[in-house]
């Protein structure tokens, strides 16, 4: 096992990371609709969210990696069956050529080994089936079916909920897609005739994500590659394939300085890695290299969480904070709200890492010019032509920020 123990090495492993999501090059997967294409096939999936605070998670991931990117693009990629909508640890757009690997927990799903719902109208399931056969794809909202109650917006329509169970199940896939308005058809006649429907077994599974984790992380913990994956027996292919690996020597150890155990490739810590460059990034909280938080923390020694969830008077950096990378390190978060009515992007409090006091002569004046220029960039995706800055922590920053910024 090698030990990661000085700050040059763990910068290193950092960059390796990073390089591997794409974040660290102007256009890792070229522009517009081909960068959005090949940013999908490389780093796995996009997750879904709804939170519309600002431009929602899965479109904003995209604009972190590709150049020109724009929103009606994952639609397109939808429709033209590059990419498919359904679960990987939470809702995601995922690459049309891993949809094999989807058909685990479909089949988990309609055994009732995981059940989606615990009671399924399997008649009303059938009824749907037949008029999507029969009729062609069928929207949500062109069901007429009164809900079984009214006491809230958590309570499903019957016929929503049955559409939804044989989404899950694997019968229906996502055809189109307009904001939130999902339209299903039969997955036989969403699913491109060259695309393999063949169930993988544990061991190609665990193949698959293993490769699929290394090339999008660099590096990965056994917990990690199996990420909120509840299959007991893949989790267990997964760490025989690593053990297999490792006696094999293309897979080799490594212990950060607080004693986490990571797993990589043999030749990637001696290999070629981009340059560092002054652009800052401004993540998303469900950005594929944010996500797993216990991967986060030991990596960039950077404590986050989406506190949204939490009651108010709980919140240590506001509803909505979005992670800040500056020089392969996570230097700050920025709690801000897209108001598109008025087209005025709120930054409610920028926050940067206590560690910053410390840095070097210019550095500060580095990243500021950098962050007002993302944010100028991060304004245009928010469609949004005016912005304002309520709270800086450290307060020196306030006022230089503010002279770029306005």
């Amino acid at each position: 096992m090698r030990k990661i123990t000085s700050s040059k090495d763990l910068a290193r492993i950092r960059r390796i990371a990073l390089a591997a999501q794409g974040l660290l090059q102007t256009q890792a997967y070229g522009r517009g609709l081909s960068g959005a294409r090949k940013a999908i096939q490389h780093i796995g999936y996009v997750q879904i969210d709804t939170i519309s605070v600002v431009e929602r998670a899965h479109h904003h991931v995209l604009h972190s990696r590709v150049p020109n990117y724009q929103p009606d693009m994952l639609n397109q990629m939808l429709v033209a069956g590059d990419i498919f909508e359904y679960w990987s640890h939470a809702a995601a757009f995922l690459p049309m050529e891993d949809f094999r690997f989807s058909l685990p927990f479909k089949e988990a799903t309609k055994s009732g080994q995981h059940p989606w719902y615990k009671n399924k109208d399997q008649k009303l399931m059938n009824e749907l089936l037949a008029r999507i056969r029969s009729d062609g794809p069928l929207r949500s909202r062109d069901i007429e079916n009164k809900p079984t109650t009214s006491s809230g917006w958590w309570d499903w329509k019957p016929a929503k909920q049955a559409l939804d169970q044989l989404y899950m199940e694997g019968d229906l896939m996502v055809c189109d897609r307009t904001g939130f308005q999902k339209t299903y058809d039969l997955a036989e006649r969403v699913l491109p005739s060259h695309i393999n429907t063949a169930m993988p077994t544990n061991e190609e599974f665990a193949e698959h994500l293993l490769q699929q984790q290394l090339a999008c992380h660099g590096l990965v913990s056994l917990k990690g590659v199996t990420y909120l994956r509840r299959n007991a027996e893949l989790r267990k292919a997964v760490k025989n394939l690593i053990h297999e690996r490792l006696l094999q020597g293309s897979l080799e150890q490594i212990q950060l300085p607080n004693d986490e155990v990571f797993f990589i490739e043999v030749s990637t810590l001696e290999s070629t890695l981009p340059r560092l460059n002054e652009k800052l990034r401004i993540l998303s909280p469900f950005d594929n290299s944010v996500i797993q938080r216990d991967r986060l923390r030991p990596l960039f020694q950077f404590d986050y969480q989406i506190e949204c969830y939490l009651p108010a008077a709980k919140r240590q950096y506001g509803y909505f904070s979005l992670p800040l990378l500056y020089r392969a390190e996570m230097i700050g978060r920025m709690d801000c709200k897209a108001h598109r009515k008025t087209g005025h992007l709120e930054i409610k409090c920028l926050h940067f890492e206590e560690h910053l006091s410390s840095a070097r002569s210019g550095y500060e004046e580095s990243l500021i010019a950098a962050f007002t220029e993302a944010v100028k960039t991060f304004c245009v995706f928010q469609k949004c032509d005016t912005v304002s800055l309520n709270a800086v922590h450290p307060k020196r920053l306030l006022q230089p920020i503010q002279k770029l910024l306005f």
